[in-house]
């Protein structure tokens, strides 16, 4: 990394992703530099059993942009959470390997830099929105989100995947979260909403580069007993 603060951080949170994670970082540091803003990239590996690490590390030899996070445990949400806490950019983005969606972080940027909201999030289900993943995917993404409409009152239609926000006005918010794995990005959007941050929602365009790296049949248990603990944590705790 060069010693300058960037104006954007990237962070990407990495599971066994060695069949595209060179080409997609490589295709991200030509997109974000075209923009003419300074930038820094942060691959949060998470227990990786493949090549990942290794890839991760060897990009961040190679580019000054880039800088590797490597934890033995698998879990999104920490390493998420952990990607954010160590960027130093004035605005953060949030993306996802399969997606580097450099459409979202223009219109994100332009968003957060005009004052017009600290967060912006890239719904998947708002008006005007694409979502072309497999359909059990996308009904299992409105399912949550359903339930955390009618049980955390969220007003929004997505609270996961891509995110961009004002570093210093959310960083206590991140501090707030105790929900890990595929929950944390979920608790980190209501609490944002419901401590009065200004949110705005804009519709994506998604379409998976690969299958997921971890099945959906694993990962709805866990997030509906994450779902109860957020429920718990929020509702009862406050």
């Amino acid at each position: 990394m060069t010693a300058s603060v960037p104006q954007v951080s990237v962070v990407i949170p990495v599971y066994n992703e060695e069949s595209i994670l060179e080409a997609a970082i490589e295709g991200l540091i030509e997109g974000m530099r075209a923009k003419g803003r300074s930038f820094e990239i942060l691959i949060s590996e998470n227990g990786s059993t493949d090549r990942t690490k290794e890839i991760a590390e060897r990009l961040a030899e190679v580019h000054d942009e880039v800088r590797a996070l490597c934890s033995d445990a698998p879990d999104y949400g920490a390493a998420l959470k952990r990607g954010i806490l160590a960027a130093q950019g004035e605005y953060v983005v949030c993306e996802e390997i399969d997606l580097c969606h450099i459409g979202f972080q223009d219109r994100a940027l332009r968003i957060l830099e005009s004052g017009a909201a600290d967060l912006v999030v890239g719904s998947k289900a708002a008006p005007g929105a694409r979502d072309r993943r497999p359909p059990f995917r996308r009904v299992a993404t409105r399912v949550i989100n359903g339930l955390l409409r009618a049980t955390l009152d969220f007003t929004g239609t997505d609270t996961h995947g891509l995110k961009a926000f004002r570093r210093q006005t959310l960083l206590p918010i991140v501090h707030q979260c105790v929900v890990t794995r595929d929950m944390f990005a979920s608790e980190f959007v209501i609490r944002a909403e419901r401590a009065g941050i200004l949110f705005l929602e804009i519709p994506v365009d998604i379409e998976e580069k690969r299958p997921p790296s971890i099945r959906l049949t694993r990962r709805v248990p866990n997030v509906l007993k994450n779902l109860a603990v957020l429920i718990w944590e929020i509702r009862v705790k406050g």
